[in-house]
C-alpha cells in the first residue's frame, strides 16, 4: 500500500509536469517531490518554514509541519488539510517561479490580494538589456519583441517607461542561464523552477532557466512572454499573489493566447507607481494653483547620504535633516514628495542642525551650536530656543548626535570621541564620571553624524555614507552578514547605488515594533523624566532595570560562559531560584558574572 501510494504521487506529479511543460521527461529534469523531507525543503525554500528546518527535520514537530503545509495549501487555493496528500504534492511539482511566496506580507491568514514586497524604483524611466539570449530561440528579434511586450504589460497601467539599451548601465538585466549562475539561486533543469527575479532593492535583474523549452505563441513548451511578464512584476516590486487568476500567482498556468492583466495585478502595481497620467485640463480662468516650495539646489541623498540629524517623532514618523531640507523615511525608503524645506513645515526651526532626539513623552528636541528647540511633532513649544547649558546642564555645545538608548532609557549625547549620559531625574543630571570614551560602545567610530532608535527598537548610528546597527545585548555593533557599516543610501534610502556591491543591494530588516510614547508631565527638561509609565501600576519604572521587554537576556558569552543566558530581571533582583540547574555554572561564578554585567550596565 505504501509503495502504491508513493507511485501514485510520483505519476501524478510526472503527468502534470509533462502536460504543462509539453516536453518529454529528461534525466536532467528537476527531481520530483515525493517524500516529506523533499516537501519540507520545498516549504523552506518558498518561505513557509524557517530556513533551518530542513537541516534539522527530525527536530521539527508534526504540528509545525502541518501548519506549514496548511499555509502552503491556503496560498495555493487548496483544501487546508495540513497533510501531504496527492493534490498538495502535485501542486508542489508544478512549474513555477523561483521567488519565495512568503515575502512582503505578514501572517498566514492574509486576505486574498496583491502583495507588495516593500521596495520600488524611484524613477519612472527604466532601462533594460538582454545580456544573454536563450540558446533554443535563435531569432533574437523575436525574443526582443516578447520581452518588450512583457514590459509593456506593466507600462500600460502605470507611468513607467521601459527602454531597451544595449550599452552602459541598465536598471534591469535579463539573462538566460543554466544551473549555478552566480547569484546563489541555482536553476534545477527542465521543470519546476522556470525563472526568478530580484526586487528593486536587490537590483531588479531577471534570470530565466535556459534548460526550459521557451516558446512563442505556442501551446507546447513554456511561454516566454507570460513568464517574463510575471518576473518583471518582481523586478518592479510585486510579490506573489494568492489570487489564482493573477499574473503574479507563483504557478505557471500554460499558454493563454488571450492574456489580460488581472485586476489584482493592476491594483498592486498602481499601489507602487500610481495610475497612468492624463493630460492636464486647461486651467480655469482666474484660478491660481498652489505654489509648491522651491527645492532647486536641494541635496540628493542618493548621491551623498550623509545628514545632520534624525529622529522619530511622537506621531511615529521618522525624519532626517540635512542643511535647510528634511525627508521622511519609510520602511520602503524615502517617502514621496521629499525633500521639503525645514522652514516650510517646522516654523521657527533653523537648518544645519547638530542633532535631534525624541523623549518618551512625545517631545522632540533639536540642537544647534549652543541652543535647542522643543517641538511636539511639527509644532514648536513657546519660549524656545533656549541655551543648552540651561536646559541640559552638563552637556557641551556643538554636539554631534543625541538619542534615547533603549538599553536603559537614558539620553546620550555624542561629540568627537566622547559621550555624555543625561538623566533628568538625577542631580546633577550628568554624573562627574562623564565624558567617557566612545570606545565603550564597541565598534562605533568617533565623530558620528547622527543616531536614531528605529521603529524596531534598535539603535542606529550614522557617519558619512554608512551606518552601524548597535546590539543592546552584546553592547557592540551587530555582527551580521553583510557586515556593518553598511551603505545608508542603499539600505535606508532605497537608492540604486552605481557602486554598490551585490551584498549592499539588500535592505536592513527594519520590522515595526515601536510602542506609543507615554506622557509623564513636566515643563522643564529636568522635570520631564525620560522613563516610562507602567500600564498596570501607573508608576515610573527605572529603565536601568526594565528596558521595555519583560525578559531581556544578559549575554554572558563575553564574560566566559559560552552560550549561557539568563533573564535580565532575574539577574538584577535575584528572584530566580534555579540558576545553577539552568546554567550548569557554579553559583559563585554565576553571581560574579552577573555582578560584572550589572556594574557595566549601571555605570555606562
Amino acid at each position: 500500500m505504501l509503495l502504491s501510494g508513493f507511485l501514485n504521487r510520483v505519476f501524478a506529479a510526472f503527468f502534470t509536469f509533462v502536460y504543462l511543460q509539453g516536453s518529454s521527461f529528461l534525466s536532467s529534469a528537476a527531481p520530483v517531490i515525493s517524500s516529506e523531507i523533499q516537501a519540507m525543503m520545498y516549504l523552506q525554500k518558498y518561505g513557509y518554514m524557517n530556513e533551518s528546518s530542513s537541516n534539522s527535520a527530525s527536530l521539527i514537530s508534526e504540528e509545525a509541519v502541518s501548519m506549514a503545509i496548511k499555509d502552503f495549501q491556503r496560498f495555493a487555493g487548496l483544501v487546508e488539510t495540513g497533510k501531504l496528500d496527492n493534490t498538495t504534492l502535485t501542486m508542489m511539482n508544478l512549474p513555477r517561479c523561483g521567488v519565495r511566496d512568503k515575502v512582503g506580507h505578514s501572517g498566514s491568514a492574509r486576505k486574498k490580494r496583491y502583495a507588495l514586497q516593500g521596495s520600488k524604483w524611484r524613477v519612472t524611466d527604466l532601462t533594460y538589456r538582454i545580456s544573454k539570449y536563450p540558446r533554443r530561440l535563435k531569432d533574437r528579434q523575436k525574443v526582443d519583441k516578447e520581452i518588450a511586450k512583457a514590459f509593456k504589460v506593466w507600462s500600460d497601467v502605470t507611468n513607467l517607461k521601459f527602454i531597451h539599451n544595449d550599452k552602459g548601465r541598465v536598471h534591469i538585466d535579463v539573462r538566460f542561464e543554466e544551473g549555478e549562475h552566480g547569484d546563489g539561486e541555482r536553476f534545477d533543469g527542465p521543470g519546476r523552477t522556470l525563472a526568478h527575479a530580484f526586487f528593486p532593492q536587490y537590483g531588479g535583474d531577471a534570470h530565466f532557466d535556459d534548460e526550459e523549452k521557451w516558446t512563442i505563441n505556442q501551446y507546447y513548451g513554456t511561454n516566454l512572454f507570460q513568464v517574463a511578464a510575471h518576473e518583471f512584476g518582481h523586478s518592479l516590486g510585486l510579490s506573489h499573489s494568492d489570487v489564482k487568476s493573477s499574473l503574479m500567482a507563483p504557478f505557471y498556468r500554460g499558454y493563454e493566447p488571450s492574456f489580460t492583466l488581472d485586476e489584482d495585478d493592476i491594483l498592486g502595481i498602481q499601489a507602487l507607481y500610481g495610475r497612468p497620467r492624463k493630460e492636464s485640463p486647461s486651467p480655469t480662468p482666474g484660478y491660481k494653483p498652489r505654489l509648491t516650495p522651491d527645492i532647486s539646489g536641494s541635496p540628493d541623498l542618493c548621491q551623498d547620504p550623509s545628514f545632520d540629524a534624525a529622529t522619530k517623532t511622537e506621531d511615529g514618523r521618522t525624519y532626517v535633516f540635512k542643511g535647510d531640507y528634511y525627508w521622511e523615511v519609510l520602511q520602503t525608503g524615502i517617502a514621496d514628495g521629499y525633500p521639503r524645506k525645514i522652514s516650510e513645515d517646522w516654523s521657527g526651526l533653523p537648518g544645519n542642525l547638530d542633532a535631534a532626539l525624541t523623549w518618551t513623552n512625545g517631545k522632540t528636541f533639536f540642537f544647534k551650536k549652543n541652543q535647542y528647540w522643543r517641538f511636539r511633532n511639527k509644532k514648536m513649544d513657546s519660549g524656545y530656543p533656549k541655551e543648552i547649558s540651561v536646559g541640559f546642564e552638563g552637556i557641551p555645545n556643538d554636539i554631534d548626535a543625541a538619542f534615547v538608548w533603549s538599553g536603559n532609557g537614558k539620553t546620550y549625547f555624542f561629540k568627537g570621541s566622547n559621550y555624555w549620559r543625561f538623566d533628568s531625574r538625577s542631580e546633577p543630571p550628568v554624573s562627574s564620571r562623564y565624558p567617557q570614551s566612545i570606545s565603550n560602545w564597541e565598534g562605533l567610530p568617533n565623530n558620528i553624524d547622527a543616531a536614531l532608535q528605529w521603529v524596531n527598537q534598535k539603535t542606529y548610528f550614522f557617519k558619512g555614507k554608512v551606518y552601524y546597527r548597535f546590539n543592546d545585548r552584546t553592547f557592540s555593533v551587530d555582527n551580521a552578514d553583510p557586515p556593518y557599516p553598511r551603505s545608508t543610501s542603499v539600505w535606508w534610502f532605497d537608492c540604486q547605488s552605481q557602486s554598490a556591491s551585490n551584498e549592499d543591494l539588500s535592505k536592513a530588516s527594519l520590522k515595526s515594533g515601536d510602542t506609543k510614547p507615554i506622557y509623564v508631565g513636566g515643563d522643564s527638561e529636568k522635570d520631564v523624566a525620560s522613563s516610562t509609565v507602567s500600564p498596570t501600576e501607573g508608576e515610573y519604572v527605572d529603565e536601568d532595570l526594565v528596558d521595555g521587554s519583560e525578559k531581556l537576556d544578559v549575554v554572558l558569552q563575553q564574560n566566559g560562559v559560552e552560550g549561557t543566558t539568563i533573564p535580565r530581571q532575574e539577574a538584577l533582583d535575584g528572584t530566580s531560584g534555579s540558576l545553577p540547574s539552568v546554567t550548569g555554572v557554579p553559583v559563585s561564578v554565576l553571581v560574579l558574572l552577573i555582578v560584572r554585567e550589572v556594574m557595566r550596565r549601571l555605570f555606562l
